[in-house]
């Protein structure tokens, strides 16, 4: 994975991500988003 488009996926869906749902923002469960 390229590492800016993570931090900068991450830091833009974190203040509105569910608590329950921080395990997507992790490493090893990120997935590079989808355009479209």
């Amino acid at each position: 994975h390229d590492p800016y488009a993570y931090l900068k996926d991450v830091l833009t869906r974190l203040p509105t991500q569910p608590a329950s749902r921080i395990g997507e923002l992790l490493p090893h469960g990120w997935g590079a988003p989808t355009k479209g």
